[in-house]
């Protein structure tokens, strides 16, 4: 038989989340096994997402690689969990159906770019090994759910497992040793709460000064309040969470998100030595939210933050002008605002009065100063299949 010198190639888009109950601590680092659950939002693919293409070649030389943004990256050692996982679903398949092309058997060239900073707090890793795992998933053929497929993202990127929902989303922590417990499920899709909203304030596109990870080991084994957090605060906010999202009851959805948001800086705080993920450019964000909600007289806006400076403000469509029309009018010299979305808001304009304000002028000036880039999105769908592919049909990484 002559050998099969085919290129096979899959490609799909994944989404950004961003938690409002976090995940923050791991019960087993080998396995990604968090110390608690968390709930996010998926948002828009049409704002945020990761593009990768998976293919393999009995052609391409040995071993398997990954180009990210046009980079040549090292795989490490959880990216390789999560390819011989899914190269062992595809050997099964093959060794219950002689016909099938012997994909398992060919190196991987994984091609992947993100329209968005990475290792920038903006939850690049989810979005990048949910794409990674749904892409090579598409290729191998695997018949296998989103919520199956989640126990391998999570091995990649503890929160890419939710990004393999759209919508509303758990990532249950489970209890069980070997993790097979430990997946996501959608709470609810996008059509539940399609009015939901979020304007992102890109303070700073440079890397963590901390990693996730290693901030996530100084604060389990250093932090007192952590134990708190996990045992105590968790358990119990996971529940009315779910149940704001099942009632679209906004108040109750902000009021959470903001405590839990503080919460676990809190606990970043509390590590030795402390960890500061948020700046002074995001402790103004917390209180210019605080003022919009004040000046509402109602919960109409809710911040929180990831481990990074850059400030996610949740609101409802039908806030908009309250919410984002008062940062576009304090921000409308910042990048973000001539797409779409961002036309199409009406700038709060009596904002500007706020720069005369002496209560308030030091967060304005912080704000403007230190917000070089808007992003506005909304809730969105999980990952998608495309026919655009980041290799060409010589097996050769396209560079867009």
């Amino acid at each position: 038989m002559a050998e099969d010198k085919s290129i096979y190639c899959a490609s799909v888009t994944a989404p950004v989340n961003i938690a409002v109950v976090k995940y923050w601590g791991k019960r087993d680092p080998k396995l990604n096994l968090p110390t608690n659950s968390s709930l996010s939002v998926t948002l828009s693919q049409s704002d945020l997402r990761t593009h990768t293409t998976a293919s393999c070649s009995s052609t391409y030389p040995p071993p398997d690689t990954l180009i990210l943004n046009g980079q040549s990256e090292e795989l490490n050692n959880r990216t390789l969990t999560c390819l011989k996982l899914l190269r062992s679903m595809r050997a099964e398949l093959e060794s219950s159906d002689a016909t099938l092309p012997k994909l398992s058997q060919h190196p991987l060239k994984v091609v992947t770019a993100n329209n968005f900073p990475t290792a920038a707090g903006l939850a690049s890793s989810a979005a990048g090994f949910a794409a990674l795992v749904y892409a090579i998933a598409q290729l191998y053929q695997l018949p296998h759910s989103p919520t199956e497929l989640s126990r391998i993202a999570r091995q990649g990127s503890g929160s890419a497992c939710r990004s393999l929902f759209g919508g509303y989303v758990a990532w249950e922590g489970g209890e069980k040793a070997d993790g097979s417990d430990s997946l996501a499920v959608q709470v609810a899709p996008p059509s539940h709460w399609p009015g939901m909203r979020a304007l992102i304030l890109v303070v700073s596109a440079a890397k963590k000064g901390v990693s996730s990870t290693s901030g996530m080991q100084q604060t389990c084994t250093t932090s007192a309040l952590f134990q708190h957090r996990v045992k105590d605060v968790v358990p119990r906010v996971m529940g009315q969470m779910k149940e704001a999202v099942e009632k679209k009851d906004f108040d109750k959805f902000a009021e959470i998100t903001m405590r839990d948001s503080n919460n676990f800086h809190a606990c970043c705080l509390d590590t030795t030595p402390p960890i500061f993920y948020m700046n002074d450019v995001s402790r103004a964000a917390v209180r210019m939210v605080e003022w919009i909600n004040e000046k509402a007289g109602r919960r109409v806006a809710a911040y929180t933050f990831d481990a990074g400076p850059n400030c996610v403000v949740y609101y409802e469509e039908g806030s908009g002008r309250e919410v984002a029309g008062t940062f576009k009018g304090l921000l409308g010299g910042a990048a973000g605002w001539d797409g779409e979305r961002g036309r199409a808001v009406e700038a709060a304009e009596e904002m500007a009065g706020l720069k005369e304000d002496k209560a308030l002028a030091s967060v304005v000036e912080t704000l403007t100063a230190g917000v070089n880039r808007v992003i506005l999105t909304g809730v969105g769908e999980g990952p998608m299949k495309v026919d655009e592919h980041l290799v060409d049909e010589k097996g050769e990484a396209v560079v867009s």
